[in-house]
């Protein structure tokens, strides 16, 4: 008999269990989504950051595997420094199990974290200490079968207040978003 001890936890996060994957996962590949970064989602986010005032935007396409920001918009410097004197790296790509986006695919609802500090579900996140996320706003992407396809999102290194102003404006940016996606896959049009 053999003993596997328990992983240490990281804080008190716990991604939430995704019993949708594997079929968002073959949408995603129908849709022609979440492989490869679209100039029209990346001028999407960069709208996303310029209407919120936040320094990140994306859009992310959320498979059984990976996270993918199909639109990415990030600040020109990051405000982030590493004890080394270097900024960490953001790519297209990230783990499942980091950020918030994983949460709000599961929730099926818009997450708003003011300050995710304020919340030890999330204060232990890797995004908190990799780049210094302090706040979030994301919203799923919902299409017209009700799969959850991934999210709309944006984040700052500072707390911010994101108020009712900012929910609404995130919920309806990602309701537009999932209505385009799906007339590309209508009409053969790439985004």
């Amino acid at each position: 008999m053999s003993y596997e001890p328990p992983r240490p936890a990281r804080g008190l996060l716990l991604t939430p269990e995704d019993r949708e994957a594997p079929a968002r996962t073959h949408r995603l590949r129908r849709l022609g989504l979440g492989e490869r970064a679209e100039p029209a989602l990346d001028a999407f986010a960069d709208r996303l950051a310029r209407l919120t005032g936040a320094p990140y935007a994306m859009v992310n396409f959320i498979d059984e595997e990976r996270q993918f920001f199909a639109g990415l918009r990030i600040p020109t410097i990051g405000p982030v420094v590493k004890a080394d004197g270097s900024r960490p790296q953001v790519g297209r790509c990230m783990p499942r199990d980091h950020g918030f986006c994983p949460h709000v695919v599961v929730r099926r609802k818009a997450l708003v974290l003011e300050d995710v500090c304020d919340y030890p579900r999330f204060a232990g996140n890797p995004v908190v200490d990799e780049y210094g996320i302090r706040s979030y706003l994301g919203a799923p992407l919902i299409d017209s079968t009700a799969m959850v396809l991934g999210t709309v999102c944006v984040a700052d290194v500072e707390p911010r207040p994101w108020g009712r102003t900012g929910l609404d404006t995130i919920k309806s940016t990602a309701a537009d978003l999932a209505v385009r996606l799906e007339r590309g896959e209508d009409t053969g049009i790439p985004w």
